[in-house]
């Protein structure tokens, strides 16, 4: 029996609410604990308590749900050393991983097999000077790199971010609207208005469900 041990936050069965999984049936396995604090937020109660779980015990928690797609989120999962085994034993357990991360963490040892979903940080964030330039270079086609944005000025920002860093075809790009603060259809005319190849996204589960823990 493996001896490595995480702090997780909940682990629960939903449809996927982000990404270009989005309505995928997925199993979602929160780890505790996150070194930033963007503005906008929406999980602030996984930063803290938790319950400390075996490895063994977080697998056998997963294969009880009738899926093997497998999201690793937050917080910060890069934040626990022990996120990097988990992620490459669910792989080996057959699963399907995708790994939500900030961007402020190294990336560099996330196991190959995992999709990376890389969240760079706008200026709205509160969290722009976290952004670790150099995890662009880890990123491959089945990765993603989202940006949520709370503004104009996000946006603007996106934009010049995507341009300065040959971004655009390398993997897919995600502009999400920060919900209360930019309209989705805002955000649509202007990607609209500028011709760019991205992937507008609203967060689902809150469409169907508000903004419910566990969902």
């Amino acid at each position: 029996m493996s001896t490595t041990t995480l702090k997780i936050s909940e682990i629960f069965y939903s449809l996927q609410g982000e990404t270009s999984r989005t309505g995928l049936p997925t199993v979602f396995v929160r780890l505790t604990g996150c070194p930033l604090r963007c503005t906008w937020c929406d999980t602030e109660y996984s930063f803290s308590g938790g319950t400390v779980m075996a490895l063994d015990d977080i697998l056998a928690e997963v294969a009880r749900h009738p899926t093997r797609r497998v999201c690793v989120t937050g917080g910060e999962p890069l934040a626990q050393k022990n996120c990097l085994p988990l992620l490459a034993a669910l792989c080996d357990a057959g699963c399907d991983v995708s790994l939500e991360t900030s961007g402020a963490l190294d990336v560099s040892g996330v196991d190959v097999r995992i999709s990376k979903i890389v969240d760079l940080k706008a200026p709205g964030s509160g969290e722009v000077e976290r952004n670790l330039w150099s995890n662009l270079q880890y990123l491959t086609p089945h990765d993603e790199l989202k940006l949520v944005l709370a503004d104009r000025a996000d946006y603007d920002w996106a934009v010049a971010r995507i341009a300065e860093h040959g971004l655009a075809g390398h993997c897919p790009i995600l502009m999400a609207p920060v919900q209360g603060r930019l309209e989705p259809g805002q955000l649509a005319d202007w990607i609209l208005a500028d011709g760019l190849e991205v992937r507008l996204q609203v967060q689902l589960h809150k469409l169907l469900w508000g903004n419910m823990r566990g969902k």
